[in-house]
């Protein structure tokens, strides 16, 4: 169902609007997306507009139920929803892959020195993410690799920027952040406290990866906010989703204008776009149009 208002072949989808749900006002996937919305409506037919979520999952289901058209997504729990596993009781398939973007890291984030492994956590007050957020599956796979559950901890539902106050309060041991590091609210907590990140070692790391293939290992370098040392965590790929019945004349305006144009797109994710990462995914299908994008580039990716 072509969206271009029976536009044909202009590649252009002139008058298209669309609705972009990203995350928390504080995160990467809202800072980012607002910019590329902004790049894509100024340079193609489409305007764009991103808006505030609860992100991952309340994207995908904002797009099953056509409230947005344009998501921003975990790899891991975009694979839970076309497989219809973990907080999704059956599949959820009414969306495609655009382009995977950048890597997210895994950031467990403590102010408190006597907590270096993630086995350090039980007993311990932690934000593992706001309800529905990719954050929280991730909190729940690693903990589980470490043979913790939710039950292990006292568990605090909190986005970013919540969880970032309530570290500096007193309120919690640790906070579990799933965002491409350098994330804004750790910057801002690192320059009044000593702050420390929580490292996996490899073979914690190994066993988590066997059971969830979509994550890799990841270091955050200790440059990154000023940590005694470098971190070794996981991370996963954040993904731009798109309805599918998105034109595929849209879909490839919008993936071109994005990779064609990185260097000129102001924000410091833009610097990581790379046509290989972007053509990454392999568990849910990219729309027609974006892999007719990526074909021209010389990149094969799977289709509906």
């Amino acid at each position: 169902s072509s969206q271009a208002s029976g536009e044909e072949g202009t590649g252009t989808g002139s008058g298209v609007e669309l609705k972009f749900t990203t995350g928390g006002d504080q995160g990467t996937y809202y800072g980012f997306g607002t910019v590329l919305a902004q790049y894509v409506t100024s340079n193609t037919g489409s305007k764009v507009t991103a808006v505030v979520s609860n992100g991952s999952q309340d994207n995908i289901e904002q797009m099953s139920m056509n409230t947005a058209q344009l998501g921003f997504v975990q790899s891991d729990v975009m694979s839970y929803a076309y497989s219809g596993t973990n907080l999704f009781t059956e599949p959820v398939t009414g969306f495609t892959t655009l382009a995977a973007l950048y890597m997210e890291q895994v950031q467990i984030v403590t102010l408190d020195p006597e907590i270096k492994t993630v086995g350090d956590l039980a007993g311990k007050t932690v934000s593992i993410g706001a309800v529905g957020s990719g954050v929280y599956f991730n909190a729940i796979d690693v903990l589980g690799a470490y043979d913790l559950t939710e039950d292990d901890i006292s568990p605090v539902y909190q986005n970013f920027d919540d969880s970032v106050e309530s570290l500096q309060d007193g309120r919690i041991d640790a906070a579990f952040i799933v965002a491409g590091a350098p994330t804004t609210s750790i910057v801002q907590l690192a320059t009044t406290q000593e702050v420390h990140l929580v490292s996996l070692d490899q073979e914690h790391i190994d066993k988590l990866i066997e059971v969830s293939p979509y994550y890799s290992a990841y270091t955050i370098g200790a440059d990154v906010y000023g940590t005694a040392e470098d971190c070794t965590t996981v991370a996963i790929s954040a993904v731009l989703i798109g309805r599918a019945d998105l034109d595929p004349d849209v879909a490839y305006t919008i993936v071109y204008t994005l990779f064609q144009n990185a260097d000129k797109i102001s924000h410091a994710k833009a610097a990581e776009l790379s046509l290989e990462f972007g053509a990454s995914v392999t568990d849910v299908p990219y729309n027609e149009g974006a892999a007719r994008y990526f074909e021209e580039q010389g990149f094969t990716v799977p289709t509906a």
